[in-house]
């Protein structure tokens, strides 16, 4: 109920945000990619750690501002310094941690959190597409998410990976294939979008890796030794818990939108086939 309820009062500022779009769906991005790393490095650091956040929200706020400013190579750039800062420092101060292994940690962080940021905010400011393929996106990830939940636990069965995720299980995984896609398809035909078949597989890969950025995080918690990532959302955790899906996805979805239609147009290389 906690979880439900929670997830009721979230999805209308999501989905408002996203459909004004511009610089407030940007500062609604890089909030949440703050946290984001807040939450990592408190995870890996079991502190406010500043060898990480300094360097890592520097980056997540440049590169938003950068977004918004039409600059989205930069954004990517800004990014990758951050990251690449984050761990030298991490190297050289590394606090209980071999200097490999902090700085793997802290440049780690800053790009998780750095895909947060780009993946959705460069897919949204396709002017044509953009609304569609983050709603497309918003339809897989929450049914993947859904089926998955109620279909492990009314069927039950063979544990996906229980090393990692003691919870899930083979029925739910597949139930949340089936689910993301019919749902991703669904908001497709509704939005006019032809090559349905291409825009299924493109579902199908998107459920696949929001269940493998699921299990990601999880892995990342149970090597720190965490049930959860934060207390910040009743029922779900924190915000890592919620987004660990969403935003390798949408990084992934950007990628390929990248590929086929070049940085100015993601969301028309994601859908359009």
């Amino acid at each position: 109920m906690l979880r439900a309820a929670s997830a009721m009062a979230l999805a209308p500022v999501v989905l408002l945000s996203t459909y004004v779009g511009g610089w407030i769906f940007l500062a609604l991005c890089a909030i949440a990619a703050g946290v984001i790393l807040s939450e990592w490095t408190s995870l890996v650091a079991h502190d406010a750690d500043p060898r990480i956040l300094v360097p890592g929200l520097t980056a997540l706020l440049a590169a938003a501002a950068l977004v918004g400013l039409n600059l989205p190579g930069a954004a990517f750039g800004v990014i990758a310094i951050g990251a690449v800062v984050a761990g030298l420092v991490a190297a050289a101060w590394p606090r209980g941690y071999p200097a490999s292994t902090a700085a793997v940690w802290a440049t780690g962080g800053v790009a998780y959190a750095g895909a947060s940021l780009l993946g959705p905010a460069l897919l949204r400011r396709d002017p044509e597409w953009g609304l569609t393929a983050l709603l497309f996106l918003f339809a897989t990830v929450w049914m993947t998410d859904i089926f998955a939940f109620f279909c492990g636990r009314a069927i039950g069965g063979i544990l996906l990976w229980p090393r990692v995720s003691p919870n899930k299980t083979w029925a739910g995984a597949i139930g949340g294939l089936v689910g993301g896609v019919a749902a991703g398809v669904a908001v497709a035909y509704a939005s006019g979008v032809g090559c349905l078949g291409m825009v299924g597989v493109m579902a199908l890969l998107l459920s696949v890796l929001a269940q493998a950025g699921d299990l990601f995080e999880s892995a990342v918690k149970r090597r720190f030794g965490a049930k959860d990532a934060s207390r910040l959302i009743p029922g779900h955790g924190g915000l890592m818990d919620r987004l660990d899906g969403f935003l390798v996805a949408a990084f992934a979805a950007l990628l390929i939108g990248i590929l086929r239609q070049g940085i100015d147009s993601p969301a028309r290389g994601l859908l359009i086939w």
